[in-house]
């Protein structure tokens, strides 16, 4: 059952990001205000161009918004100077990406604790434990990145995120470099973290399949939320994407 409650994990209010290139400046989000319960599941979805990983690097403190506010808790980070940033990202935000990210002369074992060497935090062993064992990558942890599967080394990236206990995770295609077995694998953790352990989980995906593992789905057109999908299924989500593209 999902532990989320009415306290928002993090949100935005108007924000707006603006790449000046070139002559014409591009916005890649438009004023897109949105509330992001704690314990949800979350998927963030449009057309190529669309401004989804944008507003995600946006919300996750990666990228500074041109205007407007993002908020991880109470924390509006928009305001905050980049160095109180970089320490809300690292006690708050746990972040899986497409390309893994491990480091390549550290075990799968140092590479999911080094968050919390980095911030010179207790390793709290039973959850490394739970957490490397429902990942399945407890026999892997003396193995180097290049001695670990594509699948294997996306688990190590996402226990590498739980394991800071983070307040959201932010995943950016996390299934895009795997095959649909492990793929599945990925997203079914992914929603039982969010459904039985009440983490927050963002993901931007192109595949309506993997969306279909969320609690919503919101669905972005030139920078702007123009549906937001409740229970969202990949007929409803290819229905979206059919029509936006007709």
């Amino acid at each position: 059952m999902s532990q989320s409650t009415s306290q928002p994990a993090c949100g935005t209010q108007h924000l707006t990001k603006v790449f000046e290139t070139g002559e014409t400046p591009v916005v890649a989000v438009d004023d897109v205000s949105v509330t992001i319960e704690r314990g949800s599941f979350s998927a963030i979805m449009g057309p190529s161009g669309s401004g989804k990983s944008t507003l995600m690097h946006c919300m996750a403190g990666l990228d500074r918004p041109s205007s407007g506010s993002v908020f991880i808790g109470t924390d509006n980070i928009a305001q905050l100077p980049e160095k109180v940033v970089t320490r809300v990202r690292r006690d708050k935000v746990g972040f899986v990406f497409q390309s893994f990210n491990l480091m390549p002369t550290l075990t799968a074992e140092q590479n999911i604790l080094l968050p919390l060497e980095l911030a010179g935090t207790k390793v709290d062993r039973q959850l490394f434990d739970q957490v490397v064992g429902s990942l399945g990558i407890g026999d892997r942890l003396g193995h180097r990145p290049s001695q670990l599967s594509g699948g294997q080394q996306q688990r190590v990236a996402v226990a590498r995120a739980l394991v800071t206990r983070p307040e959201v995770i932010f995943a950016d295609e996390p299934t895009g470099a795997l095959d649909q077995r492990t793929g599945t694998a990925l997203l079914e953790y992914l929603q039982f973290c969010s459904r039985e352990q009440g983490q927050t989980i963002i993901m931007v995906t192109h595949d309506a399949k993997a969306a279909a593992y969320a609690d919503r789905a919101l669905m972005l057109l030139d920078g702007r939320i123009v549906d937001d999908i409740a229970h969202p299924t990949a007929e409803s989500v290819l229905a979206f994407l059919g029509s936006v593209a007709a």
